[in-house]
């Protein structure tokens, strides 16, 4: 039997138990968590609750304890920490990147500058500042229409763009120095205008594999309006692709991933291990990077890892040991449609330890459970994301529709974004590009 380890709580780490768990392969598990997720306790063996991810003394403990085979590395910030070298020094192979090549994630100067060194496509006019001199006086060059990026992770607050969080040169400078005295430096980049989507790669080093395409929604409301969030919800389509996007654009988003994993490997000697996680936009001309990420994602993970038809554990381990070629890697051919329940309030004041009723969910539904806690036998919010509830169809709209339907099956103070996956949503994407590229 396979003893694996999971770092991470959320609704990701929910639907990377349940896929090993699908392995025709037995494994035990062991989830290293700082919240209780009464769903993913239920799918393992050992389950600790601690302060921090980043608590090596206590992962020690529980590794020594567990004695894992593997470990599959959730959130970035682990990651970002080290980690993986911890692991390795316990001979705890890991599905995830050490700090050096986290850092592609970890530091948005390091991944622009990568691209930059090794003339990969794909990135933006861009210059990274480590003192006020030049700041207001390239975004002036670039039109006024710029992107300020703190260089280390900010829980995925830390991009503002200008005409939405940003209304003046002078609020794009104050921001930047904001970063700069934060992580000593900051990274300034000219706007984009398209379609934003993910592509998420299994990688090896050498190999990688493609996930479906998705698509997230940041914003909170309906319409794409409010504050950004971490993902309010996400849709894949049955061929894979995305509507408002080409065949070509599939292929130069591979072509900067695989050119990537390849850079790195000559940068710093090491391979990429793990969930190579692009977001990238499609433009009038191609494809860009916006930024890329060192891990599943979330809420795609629950789009693609639900429809995985080959053996995940085979998988884990064909990227730990680089043998990722040898193996024909397959998904249903479905659509699906993701929508995140989440507190009212969410995400700048949400409310927290109220109840939350769950009822059966519609034929073809799936719940994933993220920030909720059970206690005596009943959910109760703990102010993030609650559940994703994720539909697979035969096309968008069946998808949509039975997503829609299980969203509607959780009571109490909740909301959750009614337009993620409808056919109005996307055929304003589909306009949108078609008007850009005409």
């Amino acid at each position: 039997m396979k003893r694996i380890l999971i770092v991470g709580n959320g609704a990701r780490e929910h639907v990377l138990a349940e896929t090993l768990k699908h392995s025709p392969q037995e494994c035990s598990l062991a989830v290293f968590a700082k919240a209780s997720n009464p769903a993913l306790k239920a799918l393992a063996t050992e389950y600790h609750v601690g302060n921090s991810l980043s608590d090596f003394e206590a992962l020690r403990t529980f590794v020594g304890h567990f004695n894992p085979d593997f470990a599959v590395i959730g959130p970035e910030n682990p990651l970002a920490d080290g980690i993986v070298d911890f692991l390795a020094a316990m001979n705890v192979p890991s599905v995830g990147p050490n700090q050096i090549l986290a850092q592609l994630e970890s530091s948005k100067s390091f991944a622009r500058d990568l691209l930059t060194k090794y003339e990969i496509p794909g990135n933006p006019e861009f210059k990274v500042f480590t003192g006020a001199e030049g700041i207001k006086e390239f975004m002036n060059k670039l039109g006024g229409e710029y992107v300020v990026k703190a260089d280390s992770l900010k829980g995925g607050k830390g991009v503002k763009l200008s005409g939405e969080h940003l209304d003046s040169i002078e609020d794009g400078f104050t921001y930047a120095m904001e970063c700069i005295e934060s992580d000593g430096r900051v990274v300034v980049e000219e706007k984009f205008v398209g379609e934003e989507f993910s592509l998420i790669c299994f990688s090896d080093g050498k190999t990688i594999v493609p996930c479906p395409m998705a698509q997230d929604h940041k914003r909170a409301f309906e319409g794409d309006t409010g504050p950004n969030t971490g993902g309010m919800g996400t849709y894949s389509d049955a061929n894979h692709l995305l509507p408002f996007l080409t065949q070509d654009d599939f292929d130069a988003a591979m072509h900067i991933n695989q050119r990537v994993v390849d850079a790195l490997k000559e940068e710093t000697g090491q391979a990429f291990i793990g969930f190579l996680y692009g977001g990238f936009i499609a433009v009038k001309n191609g494809v860009r990077l916006i930024e890329y990420n060192a891990r599943f994602g979330d809420p795609e993970a629950m789009n693609m890892l639900s429809l995985l038809k080959s053996d995940f554990i085979e998988i884990c381990e064909a990227m730990i040991h680089g043998r990722l070629e040898q193996l024909n890697i397959e998904f249903e051919r479905k659509a699906t449609v993701l929508k995140y329940v989440v507190p009212e309030g969410y995400p700048d004041n949400s409310v927290k330890n109220e109840q939350i009723g769950l009822h059966p969910l519609p034929e073809g539904a799936k719940a994933y459970f993220a920030s909720v806690d059970e206690r005596e036998g009943h959910l109760y919010l703990l102010g993030s994301r609650a559940v994703a509830m994720v539909g697979h169809g035969e096309t968008l709209e069946e998808a949509e529709q039975i997503a829609q339907a299980a969203a509607e099956t959780i009571s109490g103070p909740v909301f959750f974004r009614k337009d993620i996956g409808t056919a109005e949503l996307i055929q304003k994407r589909i306009d949108h590009m078609a008007k850009i590229r005409n």
